[in-house]
């Protein structure tokens, strides 16, 4: 239920003050690596700073417009996003390019940070009005 609330972690009673610490670590941990501009789901690593994806601790090849969108969705990690959004955030409102480029793009996304990109568990379909990255 704590978690549900917005917990990111508990520590049930009774508890030794080894573990106490040791979690106390890992949230201080997490903290700093968001700060250093690092988002972390699955097995992959996003480091916004550097512009670099690794997965499985392996460097990963993105083009420049897959890094954007991918930055995209970080920075809107949870929310819902519409094409002419993304288009926007990622191609800049003085290009004109369809929405297809969009949903082209995101498929390409997907083949490298899903394990299985034809059932996707990180960047989602919502149909009819267009993507949430719940990584």
């Amino acid at each position: 239920m704590g978690l549900d609330s917005g917990a990111d972690d508990y520590v049930t009673k009774p508890f030794s003050p080894r573990v106490l610490r040791a979690r106390v670590k890992a949230a201080l941990r997490r903290l700093e690596a968001a700060d250093r501009g690092i988002h972390a789901f699955g097995d992959c690593e996003v480091d916004l700073d550097r512009c670099e994806l690794r997965r499985g601790g392996e460097a990963v090849a993105l083009t420049a417009l897959e890094f954007k969108l991918l930055t995209a969705f970080v920075q809107h990690r949870g929310r819902l996003l519409n094409r002419a959004q993304l288009l926007d955030l990622v191609w800049g409102s003085a290009t004109f390019v369809t929405d297809r480029v969009v949903d082209n793009h995101v498929v390409a996304l997907r083949k490298q940070i899903e394990p299985n990109p034809v059932e996707p568990h990180f960047l989602l379909n919502v149909r009819g009005l267009g993507y949430r990255f719940d990584g």
